[in-house]
């Protein structure tokens, strides 16, 4: 069924098909990647509330932040941000030579940190790093993105482990943000349970 759908929507450009053999040939864990399926509904996201300007927060190797450009018009910019500094080399590198690159915007360090200094307001935010820290994102987020806005928040189902009784503190974390939104009146929210879980939030 994963091959059916994939060999029936929009084709993966190139330069992503590259960008996801680099992340399985050098990264230790190439399941962060979002992938052929995720990318191309994310930039579909991206484009159906007009997006101009973007923030995410967990850039891996670039590869979600490069979908999300594809639907910014010639002046839109996306800001994401990564906090581990050996990924900069890579993602400079990578951000110089690829189609819509000149539109990502990349800021290495903690963005609970940098992104409270950002005096920008977004149109989409993607949250997509420590999941120990989502509730924090998501405050940190949520003044910054204008009404209407759309908030993205990736891997909210946890394989499933949302499900257990867990000390885990990336499970918790992930628990406590499902909650959170539960009873949060200032948002529409859903969660599309593909890949790993993907939550659609509107501010209202």
């Amino acid at each position: 069924m994963d091959a059916y759908v994939l060999s029936h929507i929009d084709e993966e450009p190139e330069a992503l098909k590259k960008l996801t053999r680099d992340t399985h040939l050098y990264t230790l864990k190439p399941r962060m990647l979002s992938g052929h399926l995720q990318g191309r509904m994310l930039k579909m996201f991206c484009a159906m509330v007009g997006a101009e300007k973007i923030v995410e927060i967990g850039t891996f190797t670039g590869y979600s932040a490069l979908c999300m450009a594809e639907a910014l018009p010639s002046h839109g910019e996306i800001h994401t941000f990564e906090i581990n500094d050996e990924m900069e080399e890579f993602l400079i590198n990578l951000f110089d030579k690829v189609p819509n690159g000149d539109k990502v915007k990349l800021h290495i360090g903690d963005a609970l940190s940098l992104l409270p200094d950002l005096d920008m307001e977004f149109d989409v935010a993607f949250i997509d790093g420590n999941k120990r820290h989502y509730v924090d994102y998501f405050e940190i987020v949520f003044p910054k993105i204008r009404k209407g806005g759309l908030i993205i928040a990736d891997n909210t189902l946890w394989d499933g482990h949302v499900l257990e009784d867990s000390k885990d503190a990336q499970t918790l974390g992930i628990q406590k943000f499902n909650d959170y939104l539960v009873s949060n009146q200032l948002v529409e929210k859903i969660i599309l349970p593909i890949r790993d879980g993907m939550t659609l939030i509107r501010k209202l």
